[in-house]
Formats: C-alpha cells, structure tokens, sequence
C-alpha cells in the first residue's frame, strides 16, 4: 500500500496538536511506505486568476509566466502525489472554524473536473477517486460534537463531503482530539487519548499490511 500523508500545519508537535498527531502516525508506520506532502513546505500558489490565466496561455499557445509555470507545476505536483497513493491520510487542526489556507490549496489543486469527479449529460455527479482511500486525523480545541455546534466545524465536515461525498473515496478511519482548550484541566487526558488512537489506527495499517 501506499501512503500518502498530507501535513497541513507548520507549528511544532510541542505547540501543535495536529502536528503531533502526525509525528505519532509517521512514527507507528515507519516500516510502510509513507510519503508526506507537506502543503507549507511546498511551493503552492494561491488557486485563482493565475491558474484560469495559465489555462488560457497553455490552449492559445502563449508563454507562461513565471507564476503560472509555478502554479501549474505545484497542481500537477499534487494531483500526481494522489495519483500514486492507495491511501491518503489527512493531518490538520481546525483554524477559525476552517481547513488552513495552504490545506485548502491542496484541496482546490486536486478538485478538477475529469480527476476527481466528472458530470455525465443529465448533470449528475460522479466520483472519480472511488479506488483510493482516506483517513482524518483533525485537532480541534474547542468542543464541536453536538448538534449546535456541529455545524461551525468547517474542517473535518468540509473534508467529509469533499472526500467522500464530491470524490468518491472510502474515509476508512478519523481521529478528532477536541476541547484541550476548552478544558485545560483534562487537556493533558484528552491528548494522551487522541494520541493513542492515531497509534492505534496506523498500528492497523501495519498489521493489515503484514497480513497480505
């Protein structure tokens, strides 16, 4: 199997929740075959009128500018780092409700027509990323499991959609450690718990691989 683990925070694992959940799967599935693509390290241009402009270049046969040979390039970079995963696992803390603007980058790069999903002549949708599969691995401080609060997780509901609902793929496992901010008291408790299911969850993987 291939993995593929998209790290979508940039604070250090002594600061960062997400980003010490990461470091505990990469450490549990050191004997797979793991790449990670790590969206702040990455060279990833801001979706918008650079891309549509490059487009425009590449059909009419123009020269591209340096931003758009940029953008083009970190697109395909993506696109071809899903390509080649079986699995794609997703390490991310909720910030101001949302995905990181780098994560979201990522996700634009990849949500093209005739990659990830497709139109058929009535206007329905179909997924074209059925074959691969994803885990979420998500930090949260605050607490975001009622249904009042549910709905102002724009991060682990928006990649639940997009995943699974608009790409097709199989969300095999999640991993949420929530309310370390909110009760300071229990943080300690709530992310040793956390901590412990992403090991869980990769040791999974391990041992699934070692069956086959």
């Amino acid at each position: 199997m291939n993995i593929l683990v998209v790290k979508a925070n940039n604070r250090p694992a002594s600061e960062a929740i997400s980003s010490k959940m990461y470091e505990a799967f990469m450490e549990s599935t050191a004997d797979l075959n793991v790449k990670t693509f790590d969206v702040f390290a990455e060279d990833m241009p801001y979706f918008g009128q650079d891309l549509f402009d490059a487009f425009g270049n590449l059909q009419n046969g123009q020269e591209l500018t340096e931003v758009q040979q940029r953008i083009l390039a970190a697109k395909q970079k993506a696109k071809d780092a899903v390509i080649a995963a079986d699995l794609i696992v997703f390490a991310f803390p909720l910030w101001n409700h949302t995905i990181p603007a780098k994560m979201q980058t990522f996700m634009d790069y990849i949500y093209e027509a005739g990659f990830a999903f497709k139109f058929d002549q009535s206007g329905t949708l179909h997924p074209l990323l059925t074959d691969k599969k994803a885990i979420l691995l998500n930090a949260r401080g605050g607490m975001y499991n009622t249904p009042e609060t549910d709905r102002l997780d724009m991060a682990v509901n928006y990649m639940r959609n997009i995943l699974g609902g608009v790409f097709g793929m199989e969300i095999i496992d999640e991993v949420i450690i929530e309310g370390h901010n909110a009760m300071p008291d229990k943080a300690e408790a709530i992310i040793t718990k956390g901590i412990e299911q992403v090991k869980a969850v990769a040791e999974k993987l391990a041992t699934n691989q070692v069956a086959k």
